[in-house]
């Protein structure tokens, strides 16, 4: 039976960054826990195809989906929110939607008219909002539109939503998030940016249903009456998103603005009753009474950048908030990080993680912090990367194979330890030679991985082109470093660790992408816990 979706598009005024991807992923959330079937797609404004050629540093965090779609870090708000599974149809760049309609009219679909961006462009941009509502029998699809109102790359994008409010009616409905600073000056808030932007959503055709406004000061209810009456929207439907510790309490400060009720009766959709909020909030109460820290150093070469390992820190939080431990997360950067500051930078840790990338700048760091880890039995964690680099330290400093190396790094050096599989040399385009996606894992019984996992078989997601050369593998294995996870079908390598120490594991996937607030991966629980295990051994030692 099919469902009579609604469709919910949210927009952001005044500033970037407000936090679109939060409100989101917050709404999704309390409608689910009503009983709601409830996706979110991303529409992004830029040329790129996806965030997969991106430098973090432009873009944050390139996330990963089950299906191996590079995608807006924003997605791994979506899944960590809602503990649904995102595909590519989840995030569509401004890139996507004119290659398609470029590759119509290549083939001859518009029948020799003019292609315009009306309505050739906004129709398929329509087409990508519709089909992900059929295809998914969902409630709800919310979509958010990236950028802020004003900008010119996301006309297109807006006049579709303004054609798609007159086709849907009641259907469907927009939610504009805005910024209302407070003048520490004047002593007050302004609410002159929000009543521009809503003017300027306005001039494009589209008049706001709900008005999020953001803001670090409680907003009067006066101003909020003003507000709604220079915004034309309803006094109850001015809603206030004031800062909060974390993100993970948006959804409980959603609700009690009534912001998941304004939707169900503007969208005339029956209420289910209450939102089932009782995991989310054992979370925040957990998260609330964690006072005990545990010290995770994170070594990686964007440390500078908070986006940039996203998934990374949210997957660090929940497992140790899960473990009554307050995270104290400190980023050491790798280019920076040498044998003669490591012991200096790497002694006061509980715990290490060699971080994800691509490339050499900084690799020198990660072999140093891995080396030292390993001769003071550290729990650590390599990701994809940084599991790369655990095989190639272990090989130059154990097995005595001093220039092993990546041919990523040095595509001469005598020992390729980690290499392109054979068929993968003779693709030259950017994320052909890419393992992206989710690919089954057989883990080797009683391995700290298979522990963590509670079982020998599972599906975790990729994004890397070098594996872990065969050839070398018994040479490995009779060092003592194992080979405890392996493709069923390849038999590419998937997980090395050292039994004989503490935790100290390599992933050549990336189990971040997986680990959300109500089901942390257990491969970052199983770490985080032996972090704190050995910080009360020192401790211990100390008194």
């Amino acid at each position: 039976m099919t469902v009579d979706t609604k469709y919910i598009f949210v927009t952001g005024g005044v500033v970037s960054s407000l936090g679109k991807g939060i409100i989101s992923s917050s709404l999704a959330n309390l409608l689910i826990a009503r009983g709601y079937r409830v996706t979110i797609q991303k529409f992004d404004p830029y040329i790129n195809i996806d965030p997969g050629t991106l430098n973090p540093y432009e873009h944050g965090e390139c996330y990963v989906t089950v299906d191996g779609h590079e995608a807006d870090l924003d997605l791994g708000h979506y899944e960590r929110f809602t503990n649904i599974q995102t595909t590519r149809a989840n995030n569509v760049t401004t890139g996507r939607i004119y290659q398609s309609v470029i590759d119509k009219e290549r083939r001859g679909d518009y029948l020799g008219k003019t292609v315009q961006i009306v309505p050739h462009i906004t129709d398929e941009i329509k087409r990508n909002v519709k089909q992900l509502g059929k295809t998914g029998n969902f409630d709800f699809v919310i979509t958010e539109i990236g950028g802020v109102v004003g900008d010119i790359e996301s006309l297109p994008f807006l006049e579709a939503v303004r054609q798609l409010r007159w086709e849907l009616g009641r259907n469907s409905l927009v939610i504009h998030l805005t910024y209302v600073p407070y003048i520490a000056a004047a002593k007050e808030l302004k609410t002159k940016p929000t009543q521009h932007s809503v003017k300027k959503l306005q001039e494009l055709g589209i008049q706001p249903d709900i008005l999020v406004l953001r803001t670090e000061r409680d907003i009067t209810p006066e101003a909020r009456r003003k507000i709604a009456l220079f915004c034309n929207v309803a006094p109850d439907a001015a809603v206030q998103s004031i800062d909060v510790p974390t993100i993970y309490q948006v959804p409980i400060k959603m609700h009690e603005q009534h912001l998941d009720d304004l939707v169900l009766r503007l969208t005339d959709t029956p209420s289910k009753g209450e939102p089932h909020m009782g995991p989310w909030l054992r979370f925040l109460d957990k998260l609330a009474h964690a006072e005990k820290p545990v010290t995770i150093g994170l070594v990686g070469k964007y440390v500078e950048l908070q986006d940039a390992y996203k998934s990374i820190n949210e997957s660090l939080f929940q497992a140790a908030t899960y473990d009554d431990r307050r995270l104290d997360l400190r980023f050491i950067h790798s280019e920076k990080l040498n044998d003669a500051n490591a012991d200096e930078l790497l002694s006061p840790l509980d715990g290490v993680i060699i971080a994800p990338g691509f490339g050499q700048r900084g690799i020198e760091g990660k072999f140093v912090a891995l080396k030292w880890c390993r001769e003071h039995d550290v729990p650590t964690f390599g990701i994809c990367l940084g599991m790369q680099c655990m095989v190639i330290e272990y090989a130059r400093n154990v097995l005595g194979l001093a220039e092993a190396n990546s041919t990523e790094m040095n595509p001469t050096t005598p020992h390729n330890v980690i290499d392109l599989m054979e068929e993968q040399k003779s693709i030259s385009n950017m994320g052909g030679t890419m393992r992206l996606g989710a690919y089954d894992c057989e883990l080797t019984p009683d391995s700290i991985a298979a522990k963590a996992y509670g079982t020998t078989h599972v599906s975790e997601r990729h994004r890397h082109r070098f594996e872990f050369n065969e050839d070398y593998r018994e040479r490995f294995e009779q060092a003592g470093m194992k080979c405890v996870g392996e493709n069923p079908a390849t038999h590419l390598v998937e997980v090395v660790e050292i039994p004989g120490k503490r935790w100290f594991v390599g992933t050549q996937y990336h189990p971040e992408y997986t680990s959300t607030v109500l089901n942390p991966n257990p491969l970052f629980t199983s770490f985080i816990s032996a972090a704190i295990k050995y910080r009360e051994e020192k401790e211990a030692a100390k008194s």
